[in-house]
């Protein structure tokens, strides 16, 4: 990965073209302590305020963006994708997209998974955050609603907890190999019994992205759970920060 001018955000490894970019975020570098510390950008965690504000004034010094750009959403683990800017001034969405220059597609996150979107001409971006509830809800399937033509869409997914990490209870993949048998590879038992399993949440994504005829998927390699240095996980730590993942597009 490419670290932008210092450790608090790197340049997502993939072939996006020329006039898209994007950013993902990592926990260092910023301003806040305790157990946000230090570069959280999330308001609603109990973090100081005024850290917040501070961490996500460095965002934008960091994107070269201005702070009105950034849209961001009330992520409640769904499908609804929004454009940008939207008509709510924080909308309650888990995905946005946006045809307009400079204005950054914004999710958070801590464990789930952010998908980053473009196509290959540069005139749409898209983000997504998918936990396994909004993953199983679609949520990638509606951002790549807004997309002409999915064989022509590139994904990225970001940072998440990884599949020697995130285990969950048998309803977990029951919802999944309900839809799709084939979702079976992506779960492993972790008791003997199979009460619980391993789930990976980046093999699911790729599976569900591949299927509505995405044919290039990047990313989704880092463990958010077992890098504690470079990455919040609400899963490891309860009360934690938040990271951010954008994307936009840029004339210049």
């Amino acid at each position: 990965m490419i670290m932008v001018s210092d450790e608090s955000a790197f340049v997502p490894d993939w072939p996006a073209p020329a006039g898209v970019r994007s950013l993902v975020t990592t926990r260092r570098g910023g301003f806040s302590t305790g157990p946000w510390h230090s570069f959280n950008l999330g308001f609603h965690v109990k973090d100081d305020l005024s850290a917040v504000r501070a961490n996500r004034a460095k965002l934008a010094r960091i994107s070269g963006l201005v702070p009105a750009a950034f849209h961001w959403l009330e992520q409640v683990h769904g499908n609804r994708v929004v454009p940008v800017p939207a008509v709510e001034q924080t909308p309650v969405a888990d995905a946005a997209w946006t045809d307009q220059w400079g204005q950054a597609c914004v999710v958070m996150t801590a464990d789930c998974l952010p998908v980053l979107f473009c196509d290959d001409r540069a005139t749409r971006v898209a983000v997504a955050h998918a936990g396994w509830r909004g993953l199983a809800a679609g949520v990638l399937e509606s951002a790549l609603g807004v997309f002409p033509d999915p064989s022509r869409v590139l994904a990225y997914l970001g940072p998440a907890i990884g599949p020697s990490a995130f285990e969950v209870g048998d309803e977990v993949r029951a919802t999944f190999t309900a839809e799709d048998p084939e979702a079976e590879g992506h779960f492993r038992p972790a008791s003997p019994l199979g009460e619980t399993w391993y789930a990976d949440l980046y093999g699911l994504a790729r599976q569900r992205l591949e299927t509505a005829g995405v044919n290039h998927v990047f990313g989704g390699s880092a463990c958010t759970f077992w890098d504690e240095a470079d990455f919040f996980s609400y899963r490891r730590d309860g009360t934690t920060g938040r990271m951010a993942s954008l994307i936009w597009l840029d004339n210049a």
